[in-house]
């Protein structure tokens, strides 16, 4: 996003972004939505009117001339997910915009710079070119070699825009003149292939010449390659295909469309394996130079084969493209015991190694990738289960190569190089980090500097597992998107980075895979039902409730209501489904309904060991309540009148049984575990006269284990329904231990990013065999306790979006500074404490057209300094004396608080 800075008085605009994208092309909303920032340099600066205005040329829309369509002067103060109510627009055509303010001192800004959008093929019509293919069906079970395509034609006249969308079954890139078209990965992306199948548009206007050649290199990827832990092929298809339209529009007015058709030819190249899980083999020897400029003699290769294939189901992507986004550089050059040659990169990551090489034709260099070295020091795979993870290159011979692979990704932080030539340097082999672009838009710092590793590894975690859908691991055999891991961490995920549009794109997909009768998925792309084991049909709960949790989180950190619209029906599909198991009695106990329950609690695996085995029942009934009084809250958002009673009614209900059920007339729960206690607390299930003795026995729990005993479901609980209680101390307790289990131990044996175990790795090194992640993100919902509490800078449900912010620190732990950050649809927020001197210090920034309520706790109105100076007579009119301290509702800016630290 370009940012332009001002020097004013009043405010102006800028940041302007449609469908939280700075000037997109080829989108398929019809109805985009337009959000901008205010920029000032004063105090509660608040919009009070916005006027838009869209044109279909620059130079229009700036004289205000043959506008398509103009907002008026709209009397709100709506910045964020402004909707376009403009004329229907057309496929490929590309609009302008811009917009002026007035703030609440009746001053108008200026109009901001303009920005544009660019519509996708909107009319399924408008596809005239063909899916191409190689006559290549297969059912073996293997990588196979990836194919090349390619045709040449044409230009004579001057050329003023052209546009080519493309896709494929399988995964592409796609040239032109030589050049790669644009530089994201795995395109088109990750999707529910046999539904819904993304294509990509990209502007070559200035990569086009008077001859020209278009390739393209599609492989297995998802699409046909091996996927998920049961060794699947072809899952969605046994034949890749490629789909390419390349539109011009000329200078005399007319226009030519080049399409993929029968007159392209195809053939095998280098790449003669590619496989997500396994790795790639690349033969440079059989390298074709040229393949893909005008002039490349293709005698030898094949014609192409026409693919009857759908269209119907082609969309424009609404996620980040996956993409490159940064390089590492070995720091460690390691003989292992066995004699391993073995880089470490100092930092667990998601990607693959760029390698320079020189040596004689012929000679194979393989690369092969790891997360750990075991406890003797010897490079470990076995947690890698039946991906190989290797890649391996073929040398041409011909001076100094460089091999970087093409359809593959592998999580490691050390790299074993097997038969390099010659003595290895070091930077000859470079760590090259992918995942989709989500922008950072969170940081979190503390005095601690365990506490800030803890921060890095979640935020790597994310990073590492968000690659198109949100995996589980990035490594072994599996990375499927699994709903429960997404679900738990759907809220520290959206602190962190920009995931709207992330999860967005996802959701669509946990939708078509819905089942009929509303039970949803396990994984999404769903690639377990049909298999094995009640698992496989999916509805468990905590799993599926992602259904409902992550639109609501979505909603709730953005301010979106569309996506609770297009949602809608998912969710309600999941609620009655659940309403539908837990029958008259509104408990969900069916002995043949498959749970994971709180998943990898600590020690729950031991037959004789209660202290943490939640019942699933328990669990199971605890969602449908949370998930139910939620859908009721939706549905009120949406203003869906005829479902806002009908499930609050429901909720009740439930509420009833489960304490009827579950909870004993002293408040103890039957299922007397640290999961259950949180989530019944959280969730809101224990009645207001019971909730002081349930809250206790919660707290005795903690203390007797002096840890934490919790799994995938009740972890993301824990610290934040312990504060939540008053017990603060027990939190921090949590937080701070450095010994199994607990979220430290794995930074004491150099973790870089978050296990999947609390003891993934053992404190003798030994490391747990079978299913095991050293990079697994569940966990890291801890994050958002360390942000609202820790950090003190929340949401308020009540007013979405940031729109109006809750500033409530909360030190403790022997913190005596944190910081979180957090760049918002309105501009960048900031909460900083620090104890220094005897003195609390704290600085929060309110951005332009929002407000906030800031609470200062163990603070007076008669000890509180601003800025140094003691509080204004219209600064004290917005002050509240509470039992906790001062509250106080503040307009935008930045203001420096301090007064005597209270006594704890």
């Amino acid at each position: 996003m370009v940012l332009t800075a001002f020097s004013i008085k009043k405010a102006q605009v800028y940041q302007l972004v449609t469908e939280y994208k700075t000037n997109p092309i080829g989108i398929d909303v019809l109805k985009p939505r337009l959000s901008w920032q205010l920029n000032s340099d004063e105090r509660n600066v608040i919009q009070t009117a916005y006027e838009i205005r869209v044109a279909d040329s620059k130079v229009n829309l700036q004289e205000g001339k043959n506008l398509i369509w103009t907002s008026g002067k709209v009397e709100s103060d709506q910045s964020v997910n402004v909707i376009y109510e403009g004329p229907k627009l057309q496929s490929m055509q590309r609009v302008y915009w811009q917009v002026r303010v007035w703030d609440n001192k009746n001053r108008a800004s200026a109009w901001s710079t303009p920005a544009y959008w660019e519509m996708g093929i909107l009319d399924k019509a408008l596809w005239t070119a063909s899916y191409i293919a190689m006559n290549d069906i297969t059912t073996e079970k293997k990588s196979h070699p990836s194919q090349y395509f390619r045709t040449e034609f044409q230009t004579n006249k001057t050329i003023v825009s052209a546009k080519v969308q493309a896709t494929s079954l399988g995964v592409y890139e796609l040239y032109l003149n030589g050049k790669k078209v644009g530089n994201d990965l795995f395109t088109p992306g990750y999707t529910t292939y046999n539904k819904r199948l993304q294509y990509q548009t990209y502007d070559v206007t200035n990569m086009l010449k008077d001859n020209n050649a278009i390739g393209a290199i599609v492989g297995d990827g998802w699409y046909r390659g091996n996927i998920g832990w049961k060794g699947d092929y072809a899952f969605y298809g046994n034949q890749l295909a490629l789909l390419v339209q390349l539109h011009i529009n000329y200078a005399d007015g007319s226009s030519e469309t080049i399409v993929s058709n029968g007159d392209w030819k195809v053939s095998y190249g280098p790449i003669l394996e590619s496989d997500m899980y396994n790795g790639e083999k690349y033969d440079a020897r059989l390298e074709m130079d040229g393949w893909n400029q005008n002039g490349f003699d293709d005698s030898n290769w094949k014609k192409v084969d026409i693919l009857n294939h759908s269209k119907d189901i082609l969309v424009a992507p609404q996620g980040p493209p996956v993409r490159a986004t940064e390089e590492i550089k070995t720091k460690k050059l390691i003989t292992t015991p066995k004699g391993e040659l073995v880089l470490d990169l100092g930092q667990n990551i998601v990607g693959w190694a760029r390698m320079k090489v020189k040596g004689p034709k012929g000679h194979k260099v393989t690369l092969k990738f790891a997360e750990v070295l075991d406890k003797d020091g010897n490079f470990y795979t076995k947690n890698l289960r039946a991906a190989e993870a290797k890649d391996s290159y073929i040398l041409k011979g011909e001076g100094e190569e460089i091999f970087e692979p093409h359809f593959t990704s592998h999580g490691f932080r050390y790299i074993q190089v097997i038969d390099y030539p010659g003595n290895l340097n070091p930077d000859a082999i470079i760590g090259i980090v992918i995942h989709s672009d989500i922008s950072p838009t969170g940081s979190f710092t503390t005095s601690d500097p365990m506490i800030n590793q803890l921060q890095s590894n979640i935020q790597w975690g994310q990073r590492d597992n968000f690659l198109d859908i949100p995996t589980d691991c990035p490594q072994r055999d599996e990375r499927a998107g699994w709903t429960g891991d997404a679900q738990v961490f759907s809220m520290t995920a959206a602190f962190n980075f920009d995931v709207a549009t992330f999860y967005t794109k996802w959701l669509k997909d946990l939708a078509l895979d819905q089942h009929d009768n509303g039970s949803v998925t396990n994984v999404v792309p769903d690639i377990l039902t049909g298999g094995e084991g009640v698992s496989a049909k999916g509805g468990a709960t905590g799993w599926a409730d992602a259904a409902v949790i992550i639109p609501w989180t979505v909603y709730q950190s953005y301010g979106d209501k569309r996506v609770l619209k297009e949602q809608y029906a998912s969710m309600k599909g999941w609620v009655d489904f659940m309403a539908q198991k837990s029958g008259e009695d509104y408990l969900w106990n069916d002995p043949k309904h498959w749970h994971w329950g709180d998943w990898l609690a600590y020690d729950a695996d031991k037959p004789d060991y209660n202290g943490s085995v939640t019942e699933k029942d328990l669990i199971a009934t605890a969602y449908a309540y949370y998930s139910t009084s939620l859908f009721s809250e939706i549905a009120k958002v949406l203003g869906r009148t005829e479902d806002i009673d009908k499930y609050a009614q429901q909720a009740k209900n439930i509420k009833k049984a489960f304490v009827q059920e579950y909870v004993t007339p002293n408040g103890r729960l039957v299922s007397h575990t640290q999961t259950a206690y949180a989530m019944a607390l959280s969730f809101n299930l224990i009645p207001e006269n019971l909730k002081e003795k349930s809250a206790e026995y919660f707290a005795q729990d903690v203390k007797k284990f002096g840890h934490l005993t919790t799994g995938f479901l009740g972890t993301p609980l824990l610290c934040t329904t312990l504060s939540k209680i008053g017990r603060d101390d027990l939190a921090f307790m949590l937080l701070n231990r450095k010994e199994f289990p607990s979220w430290l131990y794995p930074i004491t044996m150099g973790a870089t990013t978050i296990w999947e175990r609390w003891d993934t790795q053992k404190p003798d090194g030994t490391i747990i065999e079978g299913m095991n992640s050293f990079n697994h993100y569940s966990y890291g919902a801890i994050g958002e306790w360390l942000y609202t509490h820790v950090g003190g800078l929340r949401i308020d449900p009540k007013n979405p979006g940031y729109k109006h912010i809750i500033f409530d620190p909360h030190p403790g732990g022997g913190l005596t500074a944190a910081k979180a950050e957090f760049i918002s649809l309105y501009g960048k927020i900031k909460s900083d404490w620090e104890i220094k001197d005897g003195e609390f210090h704290y600085e929060v920034t309110i951005p332009a057209n929002t407000t906030a309520s800031v609470t200062l706790s163990g603070a007076t109105s008669e000890n509180i300094k601003l800025n140094s100076a003691k509080l204004k007579a219209e600064m004290q009119k917005n002050l509240k004396q509470t039992q906790q301290g001062v509250q106080l509702e503040l307009g935008s800016g930045t203001y420096r608080f301090s007064y005597p630290q209270p006594a704890k």
